[in-house]
């Protein structure tokens, strides 16, 4: 676990029209709460905030939220979730939750494969189901990632969620045991070849008669 340092201002004012102006002074919405505190309403700089985004990724996200004009005041937090516009190209809002660290939380955090596929090799597709698994952990628990070794799966392999060995302080909650990585067979080609079989199938039915017609003069 990291804990990434954020500085942020707190804000007096709600509503729509006080968040467009706040973003269009290069600041972004955000607001922290807890289990015991109630919310408060925060700015954060657009341009900090994109260069943590840019560098950790958006997801298992710690942070040491320091918040200027609450006496100094520092919370451990989470990012629970940020909304960003139409486009993805701007940042609308941010959602952060204090957080105990001797209590667990639950959080997402990527999947990501390693090792090479025989299957794959043989000209198989790896396919990803879940990108993203939600774990419960302390915080000092949370893994960076969940890495998956499809060295071993060949041609209708998959791996399943309780395929997955994890530190024993970190669970993943289900209910059903579900797939999160498949190797495949390709269908494309095949479905291609099948389709131009069909075509020249059908323009030999069409050219019979013409054939039959030719042969009787």
């Amino acid at each position: 676990m990291e804990l990434i340092e954020l500085n942020a201002k707190l804000r007096d004012t709600r509503g729509k029209g006080a968040a467009r102006k706040l973003r269009r002074s290069d600041a972004i919405p955000a607001i922290v709460y807890g289990a015991k505190t109630d919310p408060v309403m925060l700015s954060i700089k657009t341009i900090n905030f994109i260069q943590i985004i840019r560098k950790h990724g958006s997801t298992g996200l710690f942070f040491n939220l320091k918040i200027e004009g609450d006496s100094g005041k520092e919370k451990t937090v989470m990012l629970k979730d940020m909304q960003m516009d139409t486009f993805g190209l701007n940042y609308l809002h941010v959602d952060l939750h204090e957080i105990d660290m001797d209590k667990k939380v639950t959080i997402s955090i990527p999947v990501e494969t390693i090792g090479e596929s025989p299957g794959v090799k043989e000209g198989g597709l790896l396919q990803i189901i879940r990108r993203e698994l939600d774990v419960v952990c302390k915080p000092v628990d949370t893994p960076t990632n969940i890495q998956i070794d499809i060295a071993g799966l060949d041609v209708g392999d998959s791996v399943h969620v309780e395929d997955i060995d994890l530190d024993e302080n970190v669970e993943i909650p289900h209910e059903v045991n579900f797939t999160i990585i498949t190797i495949v067979a390709p269908t494309v080609e095949e479905e291609e070849i099948e389709e131009e079989d069909e075509f020249m199938e059908e323009g030999e039915a069409e050219a019979a008669p013409a054939d039959e017609e030719t042969s009787e003069e």
